[in-house]
């Protein structure tokens, strides 16, 4: 996790590090579904390059946003879920998609 002092002042730009890139959200939306695996993250993500999707799931974890399982199991099954601190995440991921079908449904109605 980040020290205070590596975080922004502003608690706006704070969430926006957190979560702020096209990715990190659509993660954090398939997530408050289940928990997901690697490859089944990387299939749903039409377009994410596999650096990405590692580079991001580190980043997030090391937030505390969410967790990575590892089962004892041969071949190791890894699955990913949303964190305590991740799970406060659900309203604004939620108020995020209201607006989209609120803002699509204007602009279809134009």
């Amino acid at each position: 996790m980040k020290t205070k002092d590596e975080l922004p002042e502003c608690p706006v730009a704070t969430t926006v590090q957190l979560i702020g890139s096209k990715w990190k959200l659509l993660i954090l939306r398939n997530l408050l579904a289940r928990p997901w695996r690697f490859n089944e993250l990387k299939r749903d993500l039409e377009g994410i390059s596999q650096k990405v999707l590692t580079d991001s799931l580190r980043s997030m974890e090391e937030d505390g946003i969410i967790t990575r399982t590892v089962y004892p199991e041969v071949p190791p099954r890894v699955e990913y879920a949303l964190s305590e601190i991740g799970e406060s995440m659900r309203p604004i991921i939620y108020s995020m998609e209201e607006f989209g079908r609120k803002y699509k449904a204007m602009i279809n109605s134009k």
